[in-house]
């Protein structure tokens, strides 16, 4: 959009004349004035709102002529930002696309009366009132005044690619020069020719090698229709290109939910048009050859972005290879409803006639319009008006319709998504039962609802809100029951955490069982939370677990409880998980000691997290994104949305990036109570998409620049204090988020000496050789170990089946007549099935006409039969039901053609019986 705003400044005189003056002169755009109609705001009398004289007089001054002026209501010509607010009339200048461009093809309409000819390219929106509403006490019926705005103010704006349109002579906006490079490459992907004007709904002239006029515009619909889809292509990449630019990654949820829907109906119409191939991300180099004048950016983005979307489009295709088939099938079923809801006998014999010749044409070689497709039939009995002829009260059965529960059934087996369905029933023009998904929907959650054996999670304690809000929550309990009865009648709740390990004279405010029960005393050994007015204790939040520690008597070194978790169970409050060594009551005091080392660790994870964000973010891009983390003191987890697998080298640079700024030792400063904007526009501080903030934050930043984010969570005081980061795992979380695991400190080194006790191991395993390290000595090790164990099983493999072919003059010697049919048996153990397979071919073509059946006993207790029959015999018997049958034998099943079977098994010491039981079989399956 092309705009701009005056707060004050100036007003409807000048804009008006600004926007004039840019249109239409010779020096700027030059567009003719015999081309451009304007409109202005007509006025309501009943809300108080006057007609815009002014903006009339002053379009007059300009140059316009007055009856290219007209004047439109409320809906049109008016603009408000809500119920109250600024608001104020709309003017607009319009463009006559020409009659070529008419809504109905040749009708020459006048302003106002076809809304394809005649376009917006320009709104100027006056901004003079403030609407406040005025609600009556009585009856409560609200009313609304307009106050002038002491500064009036301006938004004016035009369409980019409308006026590029305009200006390049153009009909339509993908067929300017913005467009156009696109829609030629989805056209080279796809396969597609697009060699006409996609925007003439039906074509001016009659085809004169088509037989009718209404014929040509069938075919020329079709013509449209795929058009469309390459358009769709074109701006749907466009589209894509730029948000993944921006950072946005495809997800189920806020803007990665439109961009996932923006690629996958790109990749819909490209399977409408026959690409069954990922494609889409070849079009991201088209958008940046295209664009990067104007967005150089895209120079050395367009690698990932191209990465993103062929990720995206093979993981829709997974969905696509199984569902897009279901999905048709069930539209072609709802075409097939509606048209056998026609009356054959009653269609005019013109219309038949016209249905027969689409047939010739699409290739269907078989003029009759039965042997049409449904979806053909019922695209082409729309357009051929035949549903308007048939009598009112049958014509709503001949519009198909998707039914609602089978589309929520595609939707719930499958995993088509909602909106893909509803575009993929818009594009084949039947309707889609809403009301009837909606209704299958709730039917399946009530059933979820049902079998679910779990419960709501309960609400918090009202104990706990009366301490958030600073009254006792005793206050209701008969006083006399507390041991210490000298309540404070106020009090505030502190951490302490940010700045100390100790909190010294804390007050136990409350006492609460496990399940949130008042108690006036904690009993010895049994656990229970407590809340103390002034805590160090960090609650478990932001993916950062909670401290741990002791409570001891008051100055000495006496510990009362052992503290093994805190939370925070609503905001404001800490709660500590105690198990206690002695009797504690309500309104005793004590000493909250942290746990020095466990929370040190935690620490230096935790800045580690914020190391590997910003580190991340260097390498792979700045679409990473925080996605979740889990900060424990020996180690830590870091989520991040990425579309791929992190590469080994990647990961070596990450830690080594991360690792040169822990040995920089930077100082980590924390900035407490920090306005929001504040901190996002000043600070530059990493504010997460979705997450909630409130009016102050707290900013966790380097000293040297290389991170700052928005943290609550306890750190290091400087980098160095880390020691050591080392990944340890990389992997996927679900589409589009990866995750890291990591350890510092102690960990680190604990992982490095046993590392280093492995490398020990295995430079006495494979001694490296001057000038190559212990590993690439291992790795050659073990593949020269792994080649070695390859042609060992080969030569055993060869022997086995060796063993087995000098069975087979054996096996034939011992074979059987069975009602005339010659049956051989062999036993061949730990042969693999296509070995068996190839003993089976080399039997038959012995015995030449015959049956045989081969038995093997197989690893892990497992049995495997193969039976053959000859050709010329599958008439009589048939290997799927006989080798069926031997395998019950040794308890298994299986099935096949009729001149070759398996089956399993597994009970091994069947197997000789059930050979000796083959014969008996044959001659009750021989017909």
């Amino acid at each position: 959009m092309l705009g701009n705003f005056s707060f004050g400044d100036y007003f409807k005189r000048e804009a008006i004349a600004y926007a004039w003056e840019l249109v239409t002169s010779p020096e700027w755009f030059n567009i003719p004035k015999e081309r451009l109609y304007v409109t202005i705001f007509e006025g309501d009398p009943a809300n108080g709102v006057p007609r815009d004289d002014e903006a009339e007089q002053y379009w007059i001054e300009a140059g316009v002529a007055k009856e290219r002026i007209h004047e439109y209501g409320l809906k049109d010509n008016f603009w408000q930002m809500g119920e109250t607010g600024p608001c104020g009339p709309c003017s607009e200048i319009f463009y006559d696309m020409g009659i070529e461009a008419a809504e109905t093809s040749g009708v020459d309409l006048p302003f106002g009366k076809d809304e394809a000819r005649y376009v917006e390219i320009w709104n100027l929106v006056f901004m003079q009132f403030d609407r406040s509403a005025i609600v009556d006490p009585a009856t409560k019926a609200t009313t609304y005044t307009l106050t002038p705005l002491p500064k009036p103010s301006i938004d004016t704006g035009a369409g980019l690619e409308r006026l590029a349109a305009v200006l390049q002579g153009k009909v339509s906006n993908f067929e300017t020069d913005l467009f156009t490079p696109l829609i030629d490459s989805a056209a080279e992907l796809t396969g597609f020719n697009y060699s006409f004007n996609p925007d003439i709904g039906s074509p001016t002239a009659w085809n004169p090698q088509l037989p009718t006029p209404e014929l040509t515009e069938m075919i020329y619909e079709k013509e449209r229709l795929n058009s469309a889809s390459l358009r769709i292509i074109a701006d749907h990449a466009r589209a894509a290109t730029f948000l993944i630019n921006d950072g946005v990654l495809p997800m189920n949820e806020g803007r990665g939910y439109v961009l996932r829907k923006i690629i996958r109906r790109g990749i819909r119409h490209g399977r409408l048009l026959g690409q069954e191939q990922p494609f889409l991300y070849q079009m991201v180099d088209k958008v940046r050859d295209l664009m990067q004048g104007a967005y150089p950016e895209l120079k050395d983005s367009a690698s990932r972005v191209a990465k993103v979307v062929l990720a995206e489009e093979k993981q829709f295709d997974r969905v696509l290879n199984i569902g897009l088939k279901k999905l048709n099938e069930a539209l072609e079923a709802a075409m097939e409803i509606a048209i056998h809801n026609f009356d054959d006998e009653d269609m005019d014999q013109r219309t038949l006639e016209q249905l027969c010749e689409v047939a010739r044409l699409n290739g269907q070689l078989n003029e009759r319009y039965e042997k049409l497709s449904f979806s053909e039939k019922y695209r082409t009995l729309l357009k051929s008006g035949y549903i308007s002829t048939v009598h009112e009260s049958k014509r709503h059965l001949c519009r198909a319709v998707l039914n609602g529960a089978k589309a929520f059934h595609l939707y719930e087996t499958f995993g088509l998504p909602k909106d893909f369905i509803q575009d993929a029933c818009h594009d084949a023009e039947v309707l889609f039962d809403d009301a009837g998904f909606e209704a299958a929907r709730a039917e399946e959650q009530a059933r979820a609802r049902v079998s679910w054996k779990g419960g709501s999670q309960k609400s918090v304690s009202r104990y706990y809100s009366e301490l958030q809000a600073g009254r006792n929550p005793y206050r209701t309990i008969a006083i006399g029951q507390m041991n210490n009865p000298s309540y404070p009648e106020t009090f505030n709740l502190d951490f302490l955490g940010y700045k100390s390990n100790r909190a010294e004279s804390a007050r136990i405010l409350a006492i609460l069982s496990l399940d949130e029960k008042p108690m006036f005393e904690a009993i010895k050994n049994q656990n229970c939370w407590i809340v103390l007015d002034r805590t160090p204790f960090y609650a478990q939040s932001g993916g950062q677990i909670g401290d741990t520690g002791w409570l001891y008597s008051p100055h000495s070194d006496l510990i009362v409880a052992d503290v093994i978790d805190s939370v925070t169970p609503i905001q404001g409050v800490r709660a500590i998980r105690i198990v206690p060594r002695d009797v504690l009551h309500v309104n005793d005091i004590v000493d909250a000691q942290v746990d020095a080392d466990r929370r040190n660790a935690i620490r230096r994870n935790h800045t580690g997290t914020h190391l590997l964000h910003a580190a991340l973010r260097q390498v792979l891009g700045t679409h990473v994104k925080q996605a979740g983390s889990s900060v424990h003191p020996d180690r830590l987890r870091f989520d991040f949305s990425h579309f791929a697998q992190v590469a080994d080298e990647e990961l070596e640079e990450i830690e080594s990036i991360v690792n040169r700024e822990v040995l920089a030792n930077a100082e980590v400063v924390t900035i407490e109570d920090v306005p929001i904007d504040v901190a996002v526009s000043e600070y530059h501080a990493m504010a997460l998409f979705g997450e909630k903030y409130g009016d102050k934050v707290r900013v966790v930043k380097l000293s040297d620049g290389f991170s700052t984010e928005l943290c609550g969570g306890t750190h290091t005081r400087a980098t160095g204090e880390i020691g050591l980061i080392k990944i340890v795992s990389e992997g996927s979380v679900s589409s589009g988020v990866r995750r890291l695991e990591a350890i510092s400190g102690f960990g680190s080194l604990a992982a490095f000496r046993q590392d280093y006790d492995v490398a020990q191991i295995v430079a006495q395993l494979a001694p490296a050789p001057e000038g190559s390290s212990a590993s690439e000595a291992f790795r050659a090790k073990l593949a020269a170990q792994e080649d070695e164990l390859k042609r060992l099983r080969r030569e055993l493999e060869e022997a086995r089946m060796k063993s087995a072919a000098s069975a087979l003059d054996e096996a034939m010697s011992r074979g059987v007549e069975v009602k005339g049919v010659r049956l051989v048996t062999l036993r061949a153990d730990s042969l693999e099935r296509g070995q068996l397979r190839t003993l089976v071919d080399n039997l038959k073509q012995k015995l030449g006409e015959g049956v045989v059946i081969l038995a093997s006993a197989q690893p892990e207790g497992k049995v495997a039969l193969i039976a053959g029959v000859t050709p010329g015999l599958t008439k009589r018997i048939q290997a799927g039901k006989l080798v069926g049958a031997v395998s019950k034998l040794v308890g298994g099943s299986g099935g096949g053609k009729p001149e070759i079977a398996e089956a399993g098994g597994k009970d091994q010491s069947q197997i000789d019986a059930a050979l000796q039981a083959a014969a008996g079989i044959v001659g009750e399956l021989l017909a």
